[in-house]
């Protein structure tokens, strides 16, 4: 299953990627573009595995999603060392544990590159207190590993062993940053890209100042970053769980000029446009900010109509996209009033076809 997975051909696969990236944004005259490679392995900070059981046997496996067909795992090597020590730690331990093993079906990790595990077991069955106790003496053995966490679900149940996130470290040009990452919210997958995307968006903005607005900010990755550059920033997010998580991380770096407001895009773009309030926003004065600069990093389905049309009005577009095809439908809108000044490659997910860019755009 992993034959396309080896370091010998990581160099040949990214320049492929580099060479479809060219010609797919051919018509927009790109400076040359930087390319920030990844690890060849163990770059993946989280995984999901379905698990399969025959008789006393128990496997990880995945699907080929084409075919369907089932592949048993011992390893995973584009998962992080971290993960692999515990996956096989894991299985060994619930194999031989009736309560652990009954009716699991899925175990999902979280770790981190500052050496964190969140474990998540999802069963077809509720779990009761005996559950709970054969969990923790499973938290004491992979503890021998590295500081672990572990949630039971099962439907409508949550149970939780001590707390459902980790706090991941990042290094930016020498600064450290803690980040809280929930079990479920959307984090960046690969840790040591994910560094050089805020280096690279740091050093983009550096000696901006002005205010910043970030759309679609998550748990404020780039926010927090990024702050050292502007008087003020203003984060938007939809998610309430990663709203609550950039408020932790804003305090947890002790960072006083960034403020986070849970609210999407095109709410926010209403509010600009003064066609609706938001008691949400009771207490920010949006006339106040000078917002020179926009950061925006959606979904794969790109900026809408209307977001695309506020970002316009900023003097420097930050713009980072999980879909290139999204970006260039965007692009084709937003560079008649803007110029590209950088363009960049992260390449998150090697050995697969998915792209992530960066593009910096400047008022004409």
């Amino acid at each position: 299953m992993f034959s396309h997975i080896h370091p010998d051909n990581y160099p040949q696969q990214l320049e492929q990627k580099q060479q479809q990236i060219r010609e797919m944004f051919a018509e927009f005259t790109l400076p040359t573009f930087e390319c920030f490679e990844s690890e060849p392995l163990n770059y993946r900070l989280r995984a999901e595995f379905r698990v399969w059981h025959d008789g006393d046997d128990l496997d990880y496996i995945m699907f080929n999603s084409e075919t369907k067909e089932k592949f048993k795992l011992t390893t995973f090597p584009v998962a992080s060392v971290l993960i692999n020590d515990a996956m096989q730690a894991l299985i060994q331990f619930v194999k031989a544990n009736e309560l652990l093993r009954r009716k699991l079906f899925q175990v999902d990790f979280l770790s981190t590159l500052s050496g964190e595990l969140l474990v998540s077991l999802l069963y077809h069955k509720q779990l009761d207190d005996a559950w709970q106790a054969e969990a923790q003496a499973l938290k004491a053995e992979l503890a021998k590993i590295a500081p672990t966490d572990i949630i039971g679900r099962a439907r409508k149940q949550k149970v939780i062993l001590d707390k459902d996130y980790v706090v991941e470290t990042l290094t930016v040009d020498g600064k450290q940053y803690h980040y809280q990452q929930v079990e479920n919210s959307f984090t960046q997958p690969n840790g040591g890209v994910n560094q050089h995307m805020l280096s690279w968006a740091k050093h983009a903005t550096q000696g901006r100042g002005g205010d910043l607005i970030e759309l679609y900010c998550g748990n404020g990755n780039f926010s927090l970053a990024l702050a050292e550059n502007f008087d003020r920033v203003l984060g938007t997010e939809i998610s309430k769980t990663s709203v609550n998580s950039a408020q932790y991380n804003i305090k947890a770096n002790n960072i006083d000029n960034v403020d986070i407001v849970r609210m999407s895009s095109e709410e926010f773009t209403q509010a600009m446009n003064g066609e609706r309030t938001f008691r949400r926003l009771d207490g920010f004065d949006l006339t106040s900010y000078k917002f020179d600069t926009v950061l925006v990093d959606p979904p794969r389905a790109g900026l809408d109509p209307d977001s695309v049309e506020l970002v316009r009005r900023f003097d420097l577009i930050v713009y980072i996209s999980c879909n290139p095809e999204t970006l260039k439908d965007n692009l084709q809108a937003l560079t008649t009033t803007h110029h590209i000044e950088q363009f960049a490659l992260f390449d998150q997910f090697p050995y697969t076809h998915h792209v992530e860019t960066g593009v910096i755009l400047k008022h004409r």
